[in-house]
């Protein structure tokens, strides 16, 4: 079975649905997971401004629904072992993080680079868009330096990040987290753990 998650690492969601979705696979060595890439803002500032909290309290209609969503947020995230700190997250332009994530593919690492984004990015605040900082985390998710130095300084999976985001229109995908299962249409990667298993069951047959 073939699972392609359409991702940004911008999005708490995903980080939820990445941690639901490792749950509903426990045990399974019959799916292969790919991870995808989508950018929510693709003319977002590769320099930090607001926080994810005041980005959101910009599209609620009053402080208090605002402070609200972020505590659902930060709620649902604890209930799977996440800190989800959008006080201190600040969005930026992720093309990069999603180079860098497809570096880790080409070497087996994809999951591991992808959650060091993740943790980096919602729990500790950092700056995905700085080239130092890439530098850093893609290192710690254990790609080799050099590697990484090469990705953050150049062009290198441009067109993997392209090609994702046209395939993710094709297919019909219009947000993240979105999965596409065995080349179907797509449907919600945020799902509760056991409803994930329910839609992931192994195949009679398969």
């Amino acid at each position: 079975m073939r699972v392609e998650v359409y991702f940004d690492v911008l999005c708490p969601w995903c980080y939820i649905g990445k941690r639901r979705l490792a749950t509903a696979l426990d045990g399974r060595d019959d799916v292969d997971v790919v991870w995808r890439s989508m950018e929510l803002d693709p003319d977002g500032s590769s320099t930090a401004g607001p926080t994810a909290a005041e980005v959101i309290a910009q599209y609620r209609s009053s402080p208090e629904e605002a402070a609200a969503r972020v505590r659902q947020i930060r709620s649902v995230g604890e209930a799977e072992g996440l800190q989800l700190d959008l006080h201190k997250a600040r969005p930026v332009n992720s093309f990069d993080a999603h180079r860098l994530v497809h570096l880790g593919a080409a070497h087996g690492r994809a999951d591991e680079v992808l959650e060091r984004l993740l943790y980096g990015y919602h729990t500790e605040g950092l700056d995905i868009a700085a080239p130092e900082v890439l530098e850093k985390l893609g290192v710690e998710a254990g790609l080799d330096p050099v590697a990484v130095r090469r990705v953050v300084e150049g062009t290198e999976f441009t067109e993997r990040v392209r090609a994702d985001e046209r395939r993710a229109a094709e297919h019909g995908v219009g947000g993240v987290p979105n999965m596409v299962v065995d080349g179907g249409p797509p449907v919600s990667a945020v799902q509760s753990p056991d409803a994930l298993a329910r839609l992931l069951a192994p195949r009679p047959g398969g």
